[in-house]
């Protein structure tokens, strides 16, 4: 088995899924925003300021930004309703529309009669959304939070703001849980970049398409065809009846995840191919690959369903 991201036709593209501006609560405007993006290599972005009305319920048109080189998702980070902790849910929802009905959250503060969160998270998967549960660690979600948006096609699990600004960057164990429950997920890792600090070009997606077009990379993030990266590159993962083979850029390290504690890891210098034994898995549906750098630097796949 050959995940579809190593087969289908294309190239990979690199792009964030997580950005703020001026319309919410970052310092740059939409413009320069995108500008340093394109400066920085990247082939996309997804400007998501907060969707509530504070700010206006912003779903930043930056279809101005595009060009030749360049493109653009339009996106928000919506919010609605009250999680188990009592705090305002964050949910990202890159391909947005701009006529997407708001919700009545008027600020960051939970109201017993608002939207839910699952609720919020259908509709806008409803209106042709690619939706990911944000920086579960960050915002304190439990697992029975995480399951009940069962509208989610991915979880955040590497967050680059919440790494840097609290430390608290994570949703692997989230999504492990969910993967375990038999849920159909993906990962991303994004920078959730408002330039107030170095919480920006730590974290991306790249996606396999054969343009580099809102309509292609929407489709191929909900298809799956994308792995989340720091840096290194991974070229390919084949699993056979007893072996997983991954080939990537030099790393350090390679480890494979499984259902529970399941993981085994191949360690070595200047790592192109790593051969790992699937006996640790038997009985685990799902597996998942991490591979670092010798700078520490991870990649993550999404996760292969067995």
């Amino acid at each position: 088995m050959i995940p579809s991201v190593f087969t289908s036709p294309g190239r990979f593209w690199r792009g964030n899924l997580h950005t703020h501006s001026t319309l919410s609560d970052g310092v740059l405007d939409p413009a320069e925003v995108c500008r340093r993006y394109q400066a920085e290599g990247y082939d996309f972005i997804a400007l998501t300021d907060h969707f509530i009305g504070c700010f206006g319920y912003p779903i930043a048109d930056t279809r101005p930004c595009r060009n030749d080189a360049f493109t653009t998702l339009l996106g928000a980070e919506i919010h609605s309703g009250a999680m188990e902790n009592g705090d305002l849910w964050h949910i990202l929802a890159v391909g947005l529309p701009q006529d997407f009905t708001p919700p009545d959250a008027p600020d960051f503060q939970a109201t017993a009669d608002q939207e839910s969160g699952p609720a919020i998270a259908a509709r806008a998967r409803k209106a042709g959304a690619f939706v990911a549960i944000a920086h579960p660690q960050w915002s304190g979600l439990t697992l029975s939070d995480a399951a009940s948006i069962e509208a989610a096609h991915a979880v955040e699990v590497y967050n680059h703001g919440c790494a840097i600004g609290a430390e608290r960057p994570d949703g692997f164990h989230t999504l492990d849980l969910l993967l375990s429950q038999g849920r159909d997920l993906t990962l991303i890792a994004t920078d959730d970049a408002h330039f107030t600090e170095p919480d920006h070009f730590g974290g991306w997606v790249m996606v396999k398409a054969e343009q580099n077009t809102p309509e292609t990379l929407l489709t191929a993030l909900k298809s799956g065809n994308f792995y989340s990266s720091q840096g290194p590159e991974l070229r390919g993962i084949e699993v056979s009846a007893d072996t997983i083979t991954v080939t990537s850029s030099a790393v350090s390290r390679v480890i494979v995840q499984g259902h529970g504690c399941a993981a085994v890891a191949h360690h070595g210098h200047s790592l192109t191919r790593a051969e790992i034994p699937l006996g640790r898995f038997t009985g685990s549906p799902w597996l998942r690959v991490t591979i670092a750098d010798a700078a520490g630097r991870r990649a993550w796949s999404n996760p292969l369903h067995l």
